[in-house]
């Protein structure tokens, strides 16, 4: 009763797949949406209108290195480091929900 033995690698080729799986699915949109933020926290520039991770929205008045001066309303400037913004707050539907935020 000499058959064939079964490769025993065969056992790795599902672990294998599931790992490639969960990488292609998980870990790599990941990554692309962390490169794209972090060169949307590089391009900032005076006069952007930006989101916190907090929630609040605000316009950028000065860089400073890591750190960003920003207005929040008419008489109220805070420094908030580049790693607290969320997002761009300059698409028009954004901007729009910004100015009403403003006004209240």
């Amino acid at each position: 009763m000499n058959g064939a033995q079964p490769n025993p690698l065969a056992g790795f080729v599902p672990l294998i797949a599931m790992v490639a799986i969960f990488y292609f699915l998980v870990i790599r949109p990941q990554q692309k949406q962390q490169k794209a933020h972090e060169a949307m926290l590089a391009a900032l520039k005076k006069g952007d209108r930006i989101v916190t991770s907090g929630g609040l929205y605000a316009v950028i008045v000065d860089l400073r290195g890591p750190d960003l001066d920003v207005k929040l309303g008419d008489s109220l400037k805070v420094r908030i480091t580049r790693a607290s913004v969320a997002k761009l707050a300059n698409g028009p539907e954004l901007a729009s929900t910004a100015e009403t935020a403003d006004k209240a």
